[in-house]
């Protein structure tokens, strides 16, 4: 049985109003969902998600969640026995990347800024704080305040952990002696030295009392991994890592092996396990591969992986027989939907499901196993629901070469039979990234527009198999941009778009497609547009190694290889980079980027600019002041869709 019923309305106006909260400013509600029209305002789809990052406490009694109101976000704590409020905040605009329980009695944010931390010689990036709410006390504390010889920011997500009984948190901080790991004071936020900062640390592996298991060093050459054996870091297993480094993932199913992410031993990209005692590789106990792992909320241990059937349906295989008859119960229970797991209580019988489908753009549940309900707590988008949501198809064709591209196709809102319709390619960015099938906020506000949208995931994206990824070594501007093109001369094969009305857009690698698309791959689109994309490589890779203060840096060497260099400085990355290409551009370009971008300067935008001004070439360029890579804060997420809409409708008008 699924009831539904509002939990949120209530709480929000609590906490905004003062009454409980630590802040008493009041300020008025956003409507719960916009005025029923045709289609929703370009504001929905950019705003950040009404309901996000939430989480239950250890006993499953509690739930913590950050709403938005207005462009402010707040957090908000609900008793779940009669769902009364029981501590709140105002988040403000910060950057929220995370949250998380301690215990029964604190709530953490983990959240970022654009910052320079000149204390400790780091150049301008986005540094992270974790606030910490005490609902006894309705107070904030940050992490690592007034902590001697440490800067004031922490360098990992907060690990939590029972020591002695008590719930605890553990950070990563940064001195002059290196990266060191620190026991919090939940209700000062002092921070006492745990392992002592060291030059070539990382954030240890904590086992569920808090003891340290597992570390990593890495020299840019070598990568090892070290366990902890008698007092001290003893390497079980080392690999030559120039380019590519293992990523760790936790525990396997006791804390005598790990779980490590990449290309192990040679083996293909993916999950493999590490036995501490012998250093032996060896693959995990689930049919398939991967794409995710579960592990227990309480041990830490892996219990679960999460894998892609051909058809992007997602199946759960558990290694705890507990967890299988969860899953089980909420897959009839939410039958013809996405699922996702996003939080659980250490028994798992309270878990919180985010949904999505047909008519269904994001929503949260939560399910108690005891009393046997699922009741909504929130839609991500309130006003983007039912006849809004336009449809997503999964799509597949042939590039040139013959190499299988699959991607997704969203149609406008109440198209079935699409026929003869404008399109815009809306690439993804890494470009060692991939896309899901799934509700799409920027895909979602291009067709509601009336554009038939196209996600390709091109050669040279992660996540469909190592061949796939590396099939775009040394392709950028060349098979990666034609995977693009030919996506689009597919779709027109099938009279579903007209190929004479056709625009491209993307941001960072998709940025760079954007820019690319009139300039090196002529005769396809209409107009592009691009978001913090990178337009003259030679020039961002050269800034990458400053970045990094080594000219032969890991990174460094990734993107060379990605983009086809021999060395730092190649001119032989010209030809393949817009900003050198301008003079052949036959369409009209917008490019919008933000000035506190610390993935891709803003300059590579300006220099673009320039050089279409230069050789006489439609354009425009918009600062977008305050952002970051991500499009962080809703109010430029607003300004980004609306020029871009503006500019399409303009050089590519839907009707």
């Amino acid at each position: 049985m699924i009831k539904h019923r509002s939990i949120v309305a209530a709480a929000v106006a609590a906490v905004l109003l003062g009454a409980g909260a630590a802040s008493a400013q009041e300020v008025a509600a956003d409507p719960a969902a916009a005025a029923a029209t045709d289609r929703a305002p370009l504001e929905a789809y950019g705003a950040l998600p009404a309901y996000d990052y939430i989480d239950l406490s250890p006993s499953g009694d509690r739930m913590a969640y950050i709403t938005v109101v207005g462009d402010d976000r707040s957090l908000i704590i609900n008793d779940l026995s009669d769902m009364s409020l029981i501590g709140g905040v105002r988040a403000g605009d910060i950057k929220v990347r995370g949250l998380g329980w301690v215990g029964e009695d604190y709530v953490y944010i983990y959240s970022t800024a654009t910052q320079v931390g000149a204390s400790i010689g780091l150049r301008r990036s986005e540094l992270a704080d974790a606030q910490i709410y005490s609902i006894p006390t309705r107070r904030v504390s940050m992490a690592l305040n007034n902590t001697p010889g440490v800067m004031g920011k922490i360098m990992s997500g907060p690990i939590i952990r029972t020591v002695d009984g008590q719930p605890t948190m553990f950070v990563s901080g940064a001195g002059y002696s290196g990266l060191g790991l620190y026991r919090i004071n939940l209700d000062t936020g002092v921070g006492r030295e745990v392992i002592a900062p060291d030059r070539r640390g990382s954030t240890p592996l904590l086992d569920a009392a808090g003891a340290p298991v597992v570390r990593i060093q890495y020299d840019g050459e070598e990568w090892a991994l070290q366990a902890m054996r008698g007092g001290f870091w003893r390497t079980v297993w080392r690999t030559d890592a120039r380019i590519d480094t293992p990523g760790l993932a936790g525990f396997g199913q006791t804390t005598d092996s790990v779980i490590l992410y990449g290309t192990i031993d040679g083996r293909p990209e993916g999950y493999y396990a590490v036995e501490l005692a012998t250093g032996t590789i060896s693959d995990l106990p689930f049919e398939g591969k991967p794409t995710n792992l579960m592990h227990h909320p309480e041990t830490g241990l892996l219990i679960g992986a999460r894998t892609l059937a051909d058809d992007d349906s997602e199946r759960w295989q558990f290694l705890d027989p507990v967890a299988e008859r969860t899953w089980r119960t909420i897959q009839s229970t939410f039958r013809g939907k996405q699922i996702r797991l996003t939080a659980w209580s250490n028994d798992m019988r309270q878990i919180v499901v985010h949904t999505q489908g047909p008519g269904d753009s994001g929503t949260y549940q939560l399910v108690d196993l005891d009393r046997r309900t699922a009741e909504i707590i929130g839609e991500e988008y309130p006003s983007i629901t039912g006849a809004r949501v336009g449809e997503v198809r999964a799509v597949s064709y042939p590039a040139a070469d013959g190499m299988v591209i699959p991607g997704y196709m969203t149609l406008p809102p109440g198209v079935t039979e699409p026929r003869n319709l404008p399109l815009v390619v809306l690439p993804h960015g890494g470009p060692a990234s991939r896309d899901y099938m799934g509700f799409d906020w920027w895909a979602q506000a291009l067709a509601s527009r009336g554009y038939v949208v196209l996600q390709p995931n091109f050669r040279g994206s992660d996540g469909l198999g190592t061949a796939h990824l590396e099939a775009g070594y040394g392709q950028w501007g060349r098979k990666m941009q034609t995977d693009l093109s030919d996506g689009v001369r597919y779709l027109a094969s099938e009279g579903i778009i007209d190929p004479a009305r056709v625009c491209i857009v993307g941001a960072s690698y998709g940025g760079y497609a954007a820019m690319a698309g009139p300039t090196l791959d002529p005769g396809v689109y209409r107009c592009a547009v691009s978001v913090a994309g990178v337009s003259d490589l030679r020039r961002m890779v050269l800034w990458e190694a400053e970045q990094g203060g080594r000219r032969d840096s890991p990174v460094v060497r990734y993107w060379n290889r990605f983009m086809g260099a021999d060395r730092l400085g190649d001119s032989d990355l010209n030809p393949i980079s817009p900003a050198w290409q301008a003079a052949r551009a036959d369409a009209p370009i917008l490019l919008l980027h933000g000035r506190d971008d610390t993935v891709v300067p803003f300059e590579q935008s300006q220099i673009f600019a320039d050089a279409l001004r230069r050789a006489g070439k439609p354009y425009e360029l918009i600062e977008l002041s305050g952002e970051d890579h991500w499009l962080s804060r809703p109010e430029t997420r607003h300004r980004m869709l609306a020029e871009m809409v503006r500019f399409l409708e303009t050089h590519n008008p839907p009707q």
